[in-house]
């Protein structure tokens, strides 16, 4: 599974995959060039959503690699009940929660993901300001539940639809609902000096 993931190779005949229950089936088949296709067109996104969910992009990778070797070796259950995208994404997001609840209580500040170079625009203390914000936004995360800190990200970073999460989440409508509004509490707490 390497390559480009950016990337969408052809079908053997020349035309291009564009069907993802068609190369769901064939990659559970055991055609590994259908699975590669489904990686490249994936993997950008899975590996986001675990940063997001994990706050270290060595842990998401790590998460993320671990999920599409689950999702090869269970592709032949694949039914189709669920949208493939859907289906890899609930495989990444049930990994990520098993890493976050593994975790100890409190994230040390060492695995906040470094934020790119400022802007030359911006002035060194708008620059500090912004770091010490994300810094403080990180360590608010980590008091969230892994359950809530999921729920959360998906709705709020993600843009992700409740019945999409409660989906992916396996629990109901409501009770992400209810996750998201403890979520967004606990943070605006949390974050209340940066308002």
């Amino acid at each position: 599974m390497s390559g480009d993931l950016g990337t969408t190779r052809a079908a053997g005949d020349g035309r291009p995959w564009h069907d993802d229950g068609l190369l769901a089936v064939r990659a559970g088949e055991g055609d590994e060039e259908a699975f590669e296709t489904l990686v490249r067109r994936y993997g950008p996104v899975l590996l986001t959503l675990a940063t997001r969910l994990l706050g270290s992009r060595t842990e998401a990778e790590d998460a993320v690699q671990d999920s599409l070797v689950s999702a090869w070796r269970k592709l032949p259950e694949f039914r189709g009940d669920a949208a493939f995208g859907t289906w890899v994404h609930r495989i990444v997001t049930n990994r990520c929660l098993n890493v976050l609840r593994a975790r100890r209580p409190v994230t040390p500040l060492d695995t906040v993901p470094e934020q790119p170079a400022p802007d030359h625009h911006d002035s060194p203390a708008r620059s500090a300001e912004t770091h010490a914000a994300v810094q403080a936004l990180s360590v608010a995360m980590a008091g969230l539940s892994p359950e809530q800190r999921v729920c959360w990200v998906l709705r709020e970073l993600d843009g992700t639809s409740y019945e999409t999460i409660a989906e992916t989440v396996g629990i109901s409508q409501q009770a992400v609902r209810a996750r998201v509004f403890r979520a967004r509490r606990y943070l605006t707490e949390a974050m209340g000096a940066w308002r």
